[in-house]
Order: C-alpha cells, then sequence, then structure tokens
C-alpha cells in the first residue's frame, strides 16, 4: 500500500503578519527575481488571491501569472501587492537607522554673551 501524500504548499502555514514578514524579507534579501516574485504570490495566495485582486485593481489570473516564479512584475505591481498586504517597501542600509539631529548644546551664559560680542 503506497502512504498518502500531500504537495506541500508554503501558503497554508503563512498564518500571521509575522510569519508572512519573515518569509518576504527572505525573499527579498536573496535578490533573486524569481523568489520575490513566488513569495509575494505565496503570501497572496494565503490573503485570498481575490482580494489582493480587487484591492490592487489587478486581474486575478493575471496576478496568478507575474506573482509566480516564472513571473517578472514590475515595480509597480510590486507596490500595489505590498500595500494591498497592509505594508510596503522601506531601505535599510547596514548601520543605518533613524538618526536625529545633533543636539546643540546649552552655551553657559557667559560664553553667550562672548559669542555675541564677536559675531
Amino acid at each position: 500500500m503506497r502512504p498518502k501524500t500531500k504537495t506541500y504548499d508554503v501558503a497554508n502555514y503563512l498564518d500571521s503578519d509575522e510569519m508572512i514578514a519573515v518569509y518576504l524579507d527572505a525573499a527579498f534579501e536573496s535578490g533573486d527575481i524569481s523568489r520575490i516574485a513566488g513569495a509575494l504570490g505565496d503570501v497572496a495566495r494565503a490573503r485570498g488571491m481575490t482580494k489582493i485582486a480587487r484591492a490592487t485593481g489587478l486581474a486575478r489570473e493575471q496576478l496568478y501569472k507575474t506573482l509566480s516564479a516564472e513571473g517578472k512584475p514590475e515595480l509597480s505591481t510590486v507596490l500595489k501587492v505590498m500595500a494591498a498586504f497592509g505594508g510596503g517597501l522601506r531601505s535599510s542600509f547596514p548601520g543605518s537607522g533613524v538618526r536625529r539631529a545633533p543636539r546643540r548644546r546649552k552655551m553657559k551664559p557667559r560664553a553667550a554673551k562672548r559669542a555675541r560680542k564677536v559675531a
């Protein structure tokens, strides 16, 4: 008797925003366009392709084709799909973060008086 098997579908396991974020981050970090397109398709299927199609204004069939490992989505499509997921794209560079402008140190009253005389 042959054992019964099921086809593995990652979309069945993308059941939380955290899982989706980790999955998409890994795809984007790979830099492989087919992997990114496939990952976006997996997330779209997990969220409901019809719902994503309505939110993006694109045809469901077109999304299936574009968001596959063979598809090559345009940046505008990627941005629409990411917005439909409730997210977006942002850049992150090593060592970067939100930097604040350096604080100006308050001068002591005497130093401020001298600075005004010099200016």
